[in-house]
């Protein structure tokens, strides 16, 4: 595997997508991502128009879009797929859903278990996390070693994500395949700024 993985972004929460677009293409224009995934909470018709927003500005960079656990609106609004926060649970059935192009992700939390079942339902990637300390977490951070056994035993491509600092950065770049960032960037004054001093 190789030592540098791809930026994987992530909207931030509760985003307006009347403020939200100038930022995304700043972002995107200093640091171009492999995916950008659009938070999936808030209220729907929102939602739909970031889905349009987001699509515009990351397709017309040559970057995927995927949104949390809303295949209608990924179907909807001509998203490249979703990203499933349950796990393995609705793998197959986005799949059967959205068609053998579309990219379908799961969030495993710290469990390799479900990784590895997500996979075998058909995942394009799995993601673990919260890898650093973080309120949103349920228990303990996915450890680095959770990642160094992934990239060493399993073929998915494997996203490390929150709470992500520096020095996390550092340890997880030569065994993740995609390293996501949200909340540490978009709580900054200058999001492309705060980028810029991780991703090196």
């Amino acid at each position: 595997m190789a030592d540098a993985p791809q930026l994987y972004l992530i909207t931030p929460a509760g985003a307006q997508a009347s403020a939200l677009g100038p930022l995304l293409a700043e972002v995107m224009d200093r640091f171009p991502p492999a995916c950008l995934r659009i938070r999936g909470t808030g209220d729907e018709d929102e939602l739909g128009r970031i889905a349009d927003l987001a699509r515009e500005i990351a397709h017309a960079r040559d970057v995927a879009v995927v949104i949390d656990d809303h295949v209608k609106l990924a179907q909807r609004h001509g998203l490249d797929g979703v990203h499933l926060t349950d796990g393995a649970r609705g793998v197959r059935a986005a799949r059967k859903e959205l068609g053998a192009d579309a990219i379908v992700g799961a969030f495993c939390g710290t469990s390799r278990h479900d990784g590895m079942s997500a996979g075998e339902a058909g995942a394009d990637y799995v993601s673990f996390g919260p890898v650093g300390d973080t309120q949103l977490g349920r228990g303990e951070p996915a450890p680095v070693e959770l990642f160094q056994w992934w990239s060493e035993m399993i073929e998915v491509p494997v996203v490390a994500e929150g709470a992500i600092t520096a020095a996390l950065l550092a340890e997880l770049s030569p065994v993740a395949d995609f390293i996501a960032f949200g909340a540490e960037i978009w709580t900054a004054d200058d999001p492309a700024a705060a980028l810029a001093a991780l991703w090196k």
